[in-house]
């Protein structure tokens, strides 16, 4: 089976946009979370999220098309074409490169608009770009008419797995030769009051408002749940003769993809890691890697009490004795909780780690839950050999993603 590389990447985040911008982000530390001023939310439980302050869609759209997009649409469009600019793709067929997204909710805010358009205007005054701005599966199709991509093109809904699953049903897009390069990623935009009233309902977020900067705080003893926030991550990935002819830059091989399901709970992960375990276990083996020959783990690790335990349980059970000499954080803590982007910005995170051998940190960690007892890469980076990463991805109904990159051997 032919090799699968990483040629491109574009995100936008909450703590910087662009390659550049997000690696110093995560790596200095910087936390996205602060109070949300967009809507009143005095009356809600959770009032803090990690929005993207940086992302003026005028300065990469058209005036025109930008309005007739969701935010999570034009977030989506904008990685895409960051990650296609950043591949400097000049020549390419068409029909042989696709688009894989993944998002978990989709233009909620869309369709929250045009409910109250409906309720206080009337049927007649509700927009006929309504359905097509809020449909989920927008943002591949917006992106395959930008680019002319008439390849494979599907969107992924596994709630936080979404763009995880994404990125790796387009590596077997490839692999089963139905393209030759994929767009793959996710896209999410959700901070409005219906999300904070539905996730904080169910008691799922961190309630830490006065303490923004250190609410998101994945594996600390005190953590009180996950903060909510928003961006978008794409990779061009490509056979490697087919980069090779074309002269690409190579960030990384991407060579592993698991899933799974924990068949356990709506919204609880396995108390003993079980579709977590399964889906690593079947990454390295799609890899062909052996435990020991992984070096650094991005976590799924949200800051929820359960799910961070969990997650470690099942790291332990995956690398034995290894667990112990990886690198493991979670870029959540300065991103927050990025939902079905969240796989793919992560994987970019993971990324970014070989190419600077080094491993970002997990920040707000000051006093390690004793059940959670791994190398977290606590509040500082640290410069390590990084030869092959991993990275989580799991979503609520138990759906589980792990992806394995690696670096580029020429042979």
């Amino acid at each position: 089976m032919e090799r699968v590389v990483i040629t491109g990447m574009g995100v936008i985040s909450p703590v910087g946009s662009g390659l550049e911008g997000f690696w110093q982000g995560i790596t200095d530390g910087i936390g996205g979370v602060r109070l949300v001023e967009r809507h009143d939310l005095t009356d809600y439980p959770t009032r803090i999220a990690a929005p993207v302050m940086d992302f003026d869609p005028d300065q990469y759209l058209d005036r025109k098309d930008a309005r007739h997009m969701d935010r999570f649409v034009q977030m989506g469009v904008v990685a895409a074409q960051m990650a296609w600019q950043d591949a400097a793709v000049k020549s390419f067929d068409p029909d042989r490169t696709g688009v894989m997204v993944g998002t978990g909710i989709g233009g909620m805010e869309t369709l929250t608009d045009q409910h109250q358009i409906l309720l206080t205007r009337g049927p007649s005054r509700v927009s006929p770009f309504f359905i097509p701005k809020m449909i989920g599966n927008m943002a591949a199709g917006q992106i395959a008419m930008r680019l002319d991509l008439h390849g494979p093109n599907e969107t992924v809904v596994t709630a936080c797995a979404s763009s995880g699953n994404a990125v790796g049903d387009g590596l077997r897009a490839i692999q089963h030769k139905e393209a030759d390069m994929m767009l793959v990623g996710g896209t999410e935009a959700v901070l409005i009051p219906i999300a904070f009233a539905g996730f904080s309902a169910m008691k799922a977020m961190s309630t830490r408002n006065d303490d923004p900067a250190h609410a998101s705080r994945p594996f600390d003893r005190d953590r009180d749940g996950f903060v909510m926030g928003e961006g978008a991550g794409f990779l061009v990935i490509e056979t490697l003769s087919h980069a090779e002819a074309r002269g690409a830059k190579i960030y990384a091989e991407l060579v592993g993809y698991g899933r799974s399901a924990d068949a356990y709970h709506m919204v609880e992960p396995h108390p003993d890691g079980r579709g977590a375990i399964l889906a690593m276990q079947r990454a390295l083996a799609d890899a062909d890697l052996r435990p020991d020959e992984i070096d650094y783990i991005n976590a799924h690790g949200t800051s929820t009490p359960k799910g961070d335990v969990a997650e470690t349980l099942a790291i332990k059970k995956v690398f034995d004795a290894h667990a112990y000499n990886l690198a493991v954080s979670s870029t959540k803590s300065s991103t927050g909780h990025l939902l079905g982007a969240a796989g793919a910005v992560e994987l970019i995170a993971s990324v970014l780690a070989i190419t600077h051998q080094i491993a970002p940190p997990t920040i707000n960690l000051f006093q390690a839950d004793p059940e959670c007892d791994l190398n977290y890469v606590p509040n500082h980076p640290q410069p390590r050999r990084i030869r092959a990463v991993m990275s989580n991805a799991f979503g609520f109904g138990g759906q589980n993603a792990s992806l394995v990159a690696r670096e580029h051997a020429v042979t």
